[in-house]
């Protein structure tokens, strides 16, 4: 959000002036009437504008390997996610139970991260693939249905069953997320792997020597 708000005040910086000049260019070089010469300036701030978002979108588009579908599909699925983030804070603010607010915000957290992780670089998105395909969904779910449940004035043995069941499968969903994590930050260990194993063997090298 912040890299587009910035995105978009730089272009403005930059359309702005380029109105002004050809409106002043037309009006007074080239000797046209004045509503004509903002019309001019208007057109040449939008085309400016324009041709800048183009050129910063496949800058961002090089940048992360990705062509204009793959950046779509990968922007409609975090589109989705961010919608079911949101219904998984809505559900959290109406169960009471300390422990079980305790798990679900966990969970919300890692499921966070995971969703800013993917958005600030969408080609992580192929790495976590299941999660946003499956246990994602899983998740709304649980957390909907038990917030459902435990809202319930009257509780049998049937309902506590289904709640404490629900926990279980949230704790358990919270180790499934917890490796969709590592499986989209891997690249980043195995390199990070890789440096300390190079930092160690430079250090046995300068001992020997």
């Amino acid at each position: 959000m912040m890299y587009k708000f910035l995105s978009a005040i730089v272009r403005l910086m930059i359309a702005f002036p380029v109105m002004l000049i050809t409106g002043l260019v037309s009006f007074f070089a080239f000797d046209q009437p004045f509503l004509r010469s903002i019309i001019l300036s208007l057109v040449g701030a939008a085309l400016t504008y324009g041709i800048l978002t183009v050129y910063l979108r496949f800058r961002f588009l090089k940048k992360h390997h990705l062509s204009m579908k793959e950046y779509r599909y990968i922007r409609k699925h975090l589109d989705e996610a961010k919608q079911k983030v949101r219904r998984m804070h809505k559900a959290l603010f109406s169960i009471r139970q300390m422990s079980s607010i305790k798990d679900i915000m966990e969970l919300l957290r890692i499921i966070r991260k995971i969703y800013s992780v993917t958005k600030k670089e969408p080609k992580r998105f192929f790495k976590g693939e299941k999660f946003y395909y499956s246990h994602l969904d899983s998740a709304v779910q649980l957390i909907e249905k038990y917030a459902f449940l435990s809202s319930q004035p009257m509780k049998n043995g049937e309902v506590e069953v289904a709640l404490l069941e629900t926990r279980r499968t949230i704790k358990e969903l919270i180790r499934i997320v917890e490796n969709d994590l590592y499986q989209i930050l891997s690249d980043d260990i195995d390199q990070l792997h890789f440096e300390i194993d190079v930092a160690k063997l430079s250090a046995n090298s300068v001992k020997k020597s």
